[in-house]
């Protein structure tokens, strides 16, 4: 049987749960208003010459095609290479690591990693990446810089999904005569694949959006680069590059945000269908 809050108690809740419920609307409604406001400013101002073509200087038309094509290089590279580090990294840390101490000591590490300002990996992408390894500015320097920044978020949120896994199962699979690889690739991977899909929207996210980076690290090509490996070697600017070179530098607001709602719609879309991947796999699994 429920207690009966007293009259104060019951106030002091009702208080709470206004705030909390007004927070909420408040954060809702700010991010419906951003969207809005992008979709409106920008939609109006997405032509088809705009996506099919790269900018000329001696026609004075402005195309982003190269650059379209750059973020997605830029997404695919760093992400072909981040997940199997992250999640392996991940695994060895939660799974089979016996020294805790050195354990918490990269935890320490990948959480000190987060808060480094971006501009910084680009200043030390520049110089390792690009003039160290002889990359020069290109694509594949980009993404590198990239893998490093992103790496602790794959890496934070594949081992908090592993620690929600019950010892149970691990038990259950080892009392069966399972091996350790066996358990974790077969049952206790399948069970994070909500934490490692999150990892990598984070991650997505993070890419598309960087800028202050990739200007150190990838330039700001825009010569349009159809194959992939030849693109790897190219200067390019991506998107959110561009949209700083357009607003920035050339004063061209109505481009600017034309390549702000365009990231809108390719962030919600690579988000949609990741989501769609993780219920394919679970299924398979």
């Amino acid at each position: 049987m429920n207690e009966k809050l007293s009259p104060k108690r019951e106030a002091y809740n009702a208080i709470a749960r206004a705030l909390i419920y007004l927070c909420a609307g408040i954060t809702v409604l700010l991010l419906v208003a951003l969207i809005a406001y992008i979709f409106y400013r920008g939609l109006g101002n997405i032509t088809w010459q705009l996506l099919s073509t790269q900018r000329s200087a001696l026609k004075g038309t402005i195309g982003i095609l190269p650059n379209i094509l750059f973020t997605l290089y830029t997404v695919f590279t760093a992400l072909v290479i981040v997940l199997p580090l992250g999640i392996g990294a991940a695994i060895y840390l939660n799974e089979y690591a016996a020294n805790q101490n050195m354990v918490r000591i990269i935890e320490g590490a990948t959480e000190t990693l987060t808060a480094i300002p971006s501009i910084i990996y680009g200043l030390v992408g520049m110089l390792f990446f690009c003039q160290k390894l002889g990359l020069q500015s290109s694509v594949l320097a980009g993404s590198l810089t990239l893998v490093v920044m992103i790496l602790p978020t794959i890496m934070r949120t594949t081992q908090e999904a592993l620690k929600t896994v019950p010892a149970s199962y691990r038990e259950a699979a080892v009392g069966l005569g399972a091996t350790k690889w066996y358990t974790i690739r077969t049952i206790v991977l399948p069970c994070t694949l909500d934490g490692v899909v999150a990892g990598a929207i984070l991650a997505i996210g993070r890419i598309v959006g960087e800028s202050a980076a990739l200007l150190f690290t990838a330039g700001t090509g825009y010569v349009l680069v159809t194959n992939y490996f030849e693109a790897l070697q190219t200067s390019g600017g991506t998107l959110s590059v561009m949209l700083y070179v357009y607003v920035s530098e050339n004063g061209e607001f109505d481009v600017g945000f034309a390549i702000a709602a365009i990231l809108m719609i390719l962030v919600l879309a690579i988000n949609f269908a990741t989501k769609l991947a993780k219920k394919k796999l679970k299924r398979i699994g």
